[in-house]
Order: structure tokens, then C-alpha cells, then sequence
């Protein structure tokens, strides 16, 4: 295999905000000439927006709840991916493996480990998660989305690479138009989505928030908002009393488009959320999910909220006066809707796909990528280098063999 067609693997679990990533990386993996296949669950196989060119094999990936009676299964599980992921090594032998997070990632980088194979694991959270956690030690190389990751263990700082979430290509190409025109008589477009499935809380509170703004500014709404398909009469039945425009939906094709239109933006702060938030430059009102583990939801919203591209409500704090009130504060005068766009956009990092390449291509063939672009952002006018690991390859294997044997 040479330096400039390598096969890589990707695992990644059955959620968006893990396989988003994932499906993004894979696109530029394979635009450099590399082959790619991804590791997933069954959940992760009926995601939308897989590309073509990527085949998904699909393991047992194994859970392991509070109850320790149903560890075994769970044990089981992982061990029978473990045996499935490294008979696909046997047959694609991959330069490195990328674990995006979930599940399926936790078999895989355990038969990458003993098969002695470079491990790169992303983490899209402010908070890193389980399985990351539980690897850090072994893997290569941490890709981080945030400057500040909770429970990342300093001691595996040398191994860390800011490089930011990657987006899809369609919401990406919208970072250098211009924040819609929005003057004092001009529609206030508001998109609200909850994840895939919408969110009930949202279903409920913001039809009611939207409906106490001023009369001069609820005149001028147009919502688009994701619901639940058991939640989607309801609401509809809610602005329609309320008479506010709205179009709604439990789930939207063109989500680029609508952010495209956006004004405002309401809803959960998962990584990928805020990830395009950031790369288009969209002020929001954020409602991290309360039983997202270690709170990451918060985590991710921190950033944003800070730079004043965002706020913030916890969602026992989330009711239709507060609501109303925050986008108030934000809309009623124009320019400050403006000014909190531009505050989103400069925490984006647009070049994350191509820095988590360049990363991944450090790893496992041609020593040509010894540095990767990190925080390239216009509007921080700033790049800086960090050393990719070449240190890192040349004792990977002797270190793996060490740490299986503990």
C-alpha cells in the first residue's frame, strides 16, 4: 500500500452527533485518494447522509446499563465485534482507526489495539466521553472539537489536537455569505429543531414564549420548527391560536437551506448543532438536554454563550417569559442580533475536516504529514502547527503489546 492510497477505518455509534463526523471525514479521506469503510451498529446504519462510495459494517456493539446482571450480554457483545472488526482488519488492513465515539467504537479500538493498528479517536464534546475516556491511554492521537475538554486527563496532553467538529459540505459553503438582511420592519425567521425527533419541551415552550414578544415583533415572526410526529398536531394547533406563521415538520431535507434563512436559532446544543451554528454564524438560544451524560449539553454550550453568540437556558429555567425575554433582549434592536451572529461564527472552525485528516494521514503510512493546521479561522487571522506524532508511530506498537498485557 502506498503513502498515497491507504485504507482507513472508522467506527462510529448509532447517533448523528457521533456519525456526522464520521460520514464527513470519510468524503475527505476519500477525495485524497484513501479507502475508508466504517464500523457502526444497527442504528448507525439507518442514519441518513452516508455517502455512497462508504461501505458500513455493521456489529454487535454492546451495552452495559446500571444493572450488572446484564453485563455479561454486554461482554459478549463486545467481544464478538471485537472478533468481526478484526476479521475485516485481516482482509482491508488499515493504516489507523478513527473511533468517533458511541458503542461500536469500543470493540473496534479494542481489535485495533491488538492488532497493533494506530488509533485516532474524535471527540465532539466539551466532555469527553466513555469510551474515549477509557482509551486514552492507549490511542495515538485525541482530536478535541472544544479548547476545553472536562474529564480529559492532563497527563495525555501531549497527545491532544484541537481541530474542531466537522460539518457537512452544504452548511460549510454558507460561511462566507453574509447574516441575512434583518432591519426594523423586516421578518424575524426563526428555526427550532430538537435533534431528529424534535424535542417535547421545545414543542411546548416556544409556541408560547414566541407568542408573548411584543405585538410590532410578533407580527413579524416566521417559524420553522422540527417536532415529534406525535407532537406535530399539537403545535400546530398552538400557533395557529396564537397566529404565528409557522412550517412544521419532524424532519427537514434542506436543513442547510433553512440555516441559511435563519435569524435565530432555538434549540438542544449537541456538538453537531453547534458545530454549524459556528461554521455559518447563527445567534441562539441554547436548551442543553438535562439527562445528556456528564452534562456535555452545558459543556457545549459554554463557548458559544461566552463569546455572546448564544444564550443559555437551563431547562428548568426554560418557560415561554424567559423565553420571550431572551429574544426580546437579542431582537429588538437589530444590530444586536448581527453582532451576536458574528460572535458564532468567530468560534467556528471551518477548517476541522481537513485538520482531522491531516491528522489521521500522520498515522500509518508515508511520514509526510508531521504537522496539522489547527484553529485557521479568518477571524482569529491565526494558524498554529502541532507535531502530528511522529514520535507517537515510532512506539506505538511496543506500547500497544505493554498495555494489552496490564
Amino acid at each position: 500500500m502506498t503513502g498515497a492510497n491507504r485504507h482507513y477505518v472508522l467506527a462510529a455509534g448509532g447517533t448523528g452527533g457521533h456519525l456526522l463526523p464520521a460520514f464527513a471525514l470519510a468524503t475527505e479521506l476519500e477525495r485524497r485518494g484513501h479507502h475508508v469503510a466504517l464500523i457502526t451498529d444497527t442504528r448507525g446504519a439507518e442514519i441518513p447522509g452516508k455517502p455512497d462510495f462508504l461501505p458500513a459494517h455493521v456489529i454487535p456493539a454492546g451495552r452495559f446499563g446500571k444493572n450488572p446482571l446484564t453485563w455479561i450480554k454486554g461482554i459478549k457483545a463486545v467481544l464478538e465485534g471485537r472478533r468481526m472488526a478484526l476479521r475485516l482488519f485481516e482482509s482491508f488492513e488499515p493504516s489507523a482507526v478513527v473511533g468517533f465515539g458511541g458503542y461500536p467504537s469500543l470493540p473496534t479500538i479494542l481489535a485495533a489495539s491488538s492488532g497493533d493498528v494506530p488509533i485516532v479517536v474524535h471527540e465532539q464534546n466539551a466532555v469527553l466521553g466513555r469510551v474515549n475516556r477509557l482509551f486514552a491511554r492507549r490511542v495515538n492521537a485525541i482530536a478535541t472539537a472544544y479548547p476545553e475538554v472536562q474529564r480529559l486527563d492532563a497527563k495525555h496532553a501531549e497527545k491532544v489536537h484541537l481541530v474542531g467538529n466537522p460539518v457537512r459540505a452544504g452548511v460549510l459553503s454558507l460561511r462566507e455569505e453574509p447574516f441575512p438582511a434583518f432591519g426594523e420592519d423586516g421578518l424575524l425567521r426563526v428555526l427550532v429543531t430538537g435533534g431528529s425527533q424534535g424535542a417535547r419541551v421545545l414543542s411546548e415552550v416556544v409556541p408560547d414564549g414566541l407568542s408573548m414578544l411584543p405585538p410590532a415583533l410578533r407580527q413579524r415572526l416566521q417559524v420553522t420548527q422540527q417536532c415529534r410526529p406525535e407532537d406535530l398536531d399539537a403545535v400546530r394547533e398552538r400557533y395557529r391560536n396564537h397566529g404565528i406563521p409557522a412550517e412544521l415538520a419532524t424532519y427537514f431535507e434542506d436543513m442547510a437551506a433553512r440555516l441559511a434563512d435563519t435569524h435565530l436559532f432555538i434549540g438542544r446544543a449537541g456538538a453537531s448543532t453547534i458545530a454549524e451554528l459556528t461554521a455559518v454564524g447563527r445567534p441562539a438560544i441554547l436548551v442543553p438536554l438535562p439527562i445528556a451524560t456528564d452534562d456535555h449539553q452545558a459543556a457545549n454550550a459554554r463557548e458559544l454563550s461566552k463569546s455572546g453568540g448564544a444564550r443559555m437556558i437551563r431547562q428548568e429555567r426554560f418557560t415561554g417569559k424567559e423565553l420571550a425575554k431572551q429574544i426580546k433582549a437579542l431582537a429588538e434592536n437589530p444590530q444586536g442580533l448581527a453582532n451576536a451572529a458574528h460572535a458564532a461564527w468567530n468560534c467556528g472552525r471551518p477548517k476541522a475536516v481537513e485538520d482531522l485528516a491531516d491528522l489521521v494521514e500522520s498515522f500509518g503510512g508515508a511520514e509526510m504529514m508531521d504537522v496539522i493546521r489547527v484553529g485557521g479561522n479568518n477571524a482569529r487571522g491565526a494558524s498554529q502547527g502541532i507535531a502530528a506524532g511522529q514520535a507517537m508511530r515510532q512506539a506505538h506498537g511496543k506500547r500497544a503489546a505493554r498495555e494489552m498485557s496490564e
